[in-house]
């Protein structure tokens, strides 16, 4: 059962590839990235299983939330061109001066 599970995960990858490498928008490309990342916590996860060793759960939640954080911290990129605070607009710059 695990063996159609790890198939039918790298067969997904195959697909996301796809999609991030013709996606026509860059929230495309983003979205892609993500469920890649999934799909790769979801195949340490079975990895884990299969090998017997169930302390492959820590890895792959800890790869999930660098995931989630690093999908925020780029689409919050994309939105203000910034990541920190130091992120200005051309209104704060004319109240500044």
């Amino acid at each position: 059962m695990f063996v159609v599970a790890t198939i039918m995960i790298i067969l997904g990858m195959v697909l996301t590839l796809m999609r991030l490498f013709g996606g026509p928008t860059v929230y495309d490309r983003v979205l892609a990235v993500n469920l890649f990342g999934t799909l790769t916590v979801l195949l340490i996860a079975v990895k884990g299983f299969l090998s017997g060793r169930p302390d492959f759960l820590d890895i792959a939640l800890l790869y999930a939330l660098i995931n989630f954080v690093g999908t925020i911290a780029v689409l919050k990129f994309f939105r203000y061109r910034a990541i920190g605070d130091y992120a200005r607009t051309r209104d704060d710059e004319e109240e500044q001066s």
